[in-house]
């Protein structure tokens, strides 16, 4: 797992949770999906930790305190 791209891990946590909701897995295979979708939720969870770092350093003004900014994340529902 380690080197996916957060997009990749997104995806491969996507399959598992269909997977799971289809209700065909037997209880082995349906524990093993549920681990490898944990691991993959907290795959995805890092890399987002990850940007979120990256960008709190990127928008730190002069005085070493970061700027509020609205993010927006382009949902058409609102």
């Amino acid at each position: 797992m380690a080197g996916v791209s957060f997009e990749e891990a997104l995806k491969k946590l996507e399959e598992s949770v269909r997977k799971l909701e289809e209700g065909q897995l037997g209880l082995e295979d349906a524990l093993k999906t549920f681990e490898e979708g944990i691991q993959w939720s907290r795959q995805c969870h890092q890399r987002l930790a990850d940007a979120e770092r990256r960008v709190e350093m990127l928008l730190k003004t002069d005085k070493e305190e970061l700027t509020q900014v609205a993010f927006d994340l382009g949902d058409e529902d609102e």
